[in-house]
């Protein structure tokens, strides 16, 4: 049976009391039902919505959308603060890869609303951007809400879907959400600088969101023959294929395939997503999987943190007690690379926050602070002062080698403050 066509403005209507409504994330929010919902505040009445939010993308607070409705989420951002403290928000620590296993366990979800391309020629849609949980979420929904975005690219990969998949669509043609490719400072070069000399021709890499990771990827240039297995890819991606630099003829699987859940960039991603075999979108059960990342050789994981301590535990998610963002993929890809012949895994970060005021290479972890990466888990620590190799070391080394790449003003104290441990033990 062929979907409904309805307007945004339609789908408030088939809520009702009582029902779980997935809301797709990432770059593929379905803006223009968000705004009918937002409009329509009623229909959200006693409604629990649930969605895997990417911080600096989506800033939807569903459970602000009526008194009585309500949020579980796996990233915290700014936005959901204060339904947050009105306990309305529900905030669920998780491995990434364990998302997908959590929504994989849920009896049914009763809405789900996706954004989605155009259909092909066979009246199949894909999933564009963002297929990190859409298989799972499909096989789980009474009803699908799908969102039919003329600017959404079609891309290639394990979701191809079928227009009878869908209960109702809604046509709408708006942008991608642009994510500004960022400027880098000296201290982000030199990061960049230092963690090249841990990448290898021919390896397959893994990558973060946000500055550090990109000043690594600006600086592979001179490499050939990289692959790419990701969770999500950016703007830098494409530079790296049209140089030559990625080709993934390397790969010991997927071979000349660039393999992501996601794409989070500007127009010129989009663009180089649409319609290109050589990049596949997989689900999270495939691009965080430890199985298939021990078949991967010479996998190279590459993180970012907020703070690392002289134990080299990773702090990744909490300032000053206050939760960001969520656990990710980062402890997935971190042991991936573990299992990966060859593999290795970095976590790089800028010695410093606050204007250099405050260091982030600390003694230890303070009282509220959240583990996000154990040290048993953590390689190699990367700041613009050099590389810190935490392999087979013991306690001294470890903090040794922590305190040989913190900013130098704060050297002394560390050495300090870590000597006072030692006496105490």
């Amino acid at each position: 049976m062929m979907p409904k066509r309805i307007g945004a403005e339609a789908v408030p209507s088939l809520l009702s009391p009582g029902m779980r409504v997935y809301v797709q994330g990432s770059t593929s929010e379905p803006v223009a039902i968000l705004e009918a919902l937002r409009t329509q505040p009623q229909a959200s009445q006693q409604i629990h919505y649930l969605s895997v939010v990417i911080p600096g993308i989506n800033h939807t607070d569903f459970a602000a959308f009526h008194e009585e409705a309500k949020m579980t989420t796996f990233f915290m951002t700014s936005a959901f603060k204060h339904s947050f403290a009105q306990e309305k928000t529900i905030f669920i620590p998780m491995h990434f890869s364990e998302i997908y296993t959590y929504l994989d366990q849920l009896d049914s979800i009763d809405v789900v609303i996706i954004q989605v391309s155009q259909p092909d020629a066979q009246g199949y849609c894909s999933a564009g951007v963002s297929c990190d949980f859409m298989p799972v979420v499909l096989r789980k929904a009474q009803i699908v809400i799908a969102e039919v975005n003329g600017h959404m690219p079609h891309t290639y990969g394990s979701i191809r879907i079928s227009l009878e998949h869908f209960d109702y669509i809604v046509e709408v043609e708006h942008p991608l959400p642009q994510i500004a490719t960022l400027s880098l400072t000296p201290e982000l070069v030199r990061i960049g600088q230092y963690a090249a000399t841990l990448i290898e021709d021919g390896d397959t890499l893994q990558f973060g969101v946000g500055s550090v990771p990109l000043a690594i990827l600006g600086h592979l240039t001179e490499k050939q023959n990289l692959g790419i297995h990701s969770g999500m890819i950016c703007d830098a991606v494409v530079e790296l294929v049209e140089s030559g630099v990625v080709n993934g003829s390397q790969k010991s699987i997927d071979r000349g395939k660039i393999v992501t859940g996601m794409a989070a960039g500007t127009e010129r991603l989009y663009q180089f997503v649409h319609r290109n075999p050589m990049v596949e979108f997989r689900p999270v059960s495939y691009t965080h999987s430890l199985e298939v990342m021990k078949q991967l050789d010479s996998f190279v994981s590459i993180n970012s943190a907020i703070e690392v301590d002289l134990f080299g535990q990773v702090n990744a998610e909490t300032i000053h007690g206050v939760q960001y963002g969520g656990t990710g993929g980062q402890v997935d890809f971190i042991r991936g690379s573990r299992l990966s012949s060859k593999g290795r895994s970095m976590i790089a970060l800028l010695a410093t926050a606050a204007s250099g005021t405050r260091s982030r290479i600390v003694t230890q972890l303070s009282s509220g602070t959240i583990v996000s990466t154990a040290r048993t888990d953590v390689q190699f620590i990367v700041t613009e002062y050099g590389i810190a190799d935490l392999r087979n070391k013991s306690l001294g080394e470890r903090a040794e080698a922590l305190i040989a790449v913190a900013a130098p003003v704060f050297r002394p104290e560390l050495t300090a403050k870590w000597d006072a441990h030692k006496r105490m033990w």
